[in-house]
Parts: structure tokens; C-alpha cells; sequence
């Protein structure tokens, strides 16, 4: 009984400590809307260079790649291009590129 009220106790202060900084490392979710019809949100987190999608029912985590032009992520056979201005361009699935805006 003892070593379970223990385990009780360290869980309790281990989402103590951690929930709330937790809910403070979200960055940032984006809603896009692209021109062949694909729809997708993104996530983006403080402290992690990655790219979280939510595409085609599936969550893909895409690597952030070199990119002179602004920011690119790829992974899962997915490629994500954001441009400094803001345009987003979507490569998936083996379908052709497409610009993608904020919804």
C-alpha cells in the first residue's frame, strides 16, 4: 500500500510540474486550404524545429530541410514550403505541388 500511494504522490507532482508548462509550449496551429482542394493543419512548437500536420486523416511529422527561401519541412513523403512572405506550398501523395493560403 505504501509504494502505491508513492506512485500516486511522484505522478501527482510530475503533472504539477509539467502540465502547465506543457500547455505554454504551444506555438501555434495553422489551418490551410490549397488550390487542388487539400486541406491540412499544421502545428508548430516552441523549442521543436518540426512541422506537425494533420493531413489526409493521418498525422505526419515533417523535419525542417535548408531551405534560401524560407522555410521548407519534409518527411512521410511530404513536403511543406512556407515562403518569408507567408505562402505555403504543398508536394503529397505524388500529386503535383500546390499553393496553399491561411484559412
Amino acid at each position: 500500500m505504501t509504494y502505491r500511494g508513492g506512485a500516486i504522490l511522484v505522478g501527482a507532482m510530475v503533472l504539477g510540474v509539467f502540465g502547465p508548462q506543457a500547455a505554454s509550449a504551444q506555438s501555434a496551429f495553422r489551418n490551410y486550404r490549397c488550390a487542388d482542394g487539400t486541406q491540412f493543419v499544421a502545428g508548430f512548437f516552441t523549442g521543436d524545429t518540426r512541422a506537425h500536420l494533420q493531413l489526409d486523416g493521418k498525422a505526419v511529422t515533417l523535419t525542417k530541410r535548408l531551405s534560401l527561401t524560407g522555410t521548407r519541412y519534409k518527411g512521410g513523403g511530404v513536403t511543406l514550403e512556407i515562403s518569408r512572405s507567408g505562402l505555403a506550398r504543398l508536394r503529397h501523395a505524388k500529386r503535383p505541388a500546390t499553393a496553399c493560403e491561411l484559412a
